[in-house]
């Protein structure tokens, strides 16, 4: 299994949960694909988009669940990064929890 990770406010968690699906933070809508990040590129990506934000949850997704909806794309740092190209069922999360870290900063996965 192939694990991406997506950054959820609370409302978002809770709509998810609600709905069986996520389509889409206000960025992701913008830019027509759900942002997520791979395990190396995940603290880097919460401590750059999410700075000051309390109530964040972490959705563990599983890529092969989506099939060709994901595709990886350069960003930041040229480095790739997985999107979405579709909404995000509930069922391709196979793990998600409030945002924790270690000690060291680095971040606990549900």
């Amino acid at each position: 299994m192939s694990l991406a990770y997506k950054v959820l406010t609370a409302p978002q968690m809770a709509q998810l949960l609600a709905d069986g699906v996520f389509r889409g933070a206000p960025v992701d809508l913008a830019d027509g694909y759900i942002h997520l990040s791979a395990l190396p590129q995940l603290a880097e990506t919460i401590d750059k988009h999410f700075a000051g934000q309390s109530d964040l949850f972490i959705a563990s997704v599983d890529l092969a669940a989506l099939g060709d909806a994901v595709k990886w794309e350069e960003s930041r740092g040229a480095a790739l990064f997985p999107h979405i190209y579709a909404d995000l069922p509930l069922s391709a999360v196979v793990a998600h929890g409030p945002l924790a870290r270690a000690g060291d900063g680095s971040i606990i996965l549900p």
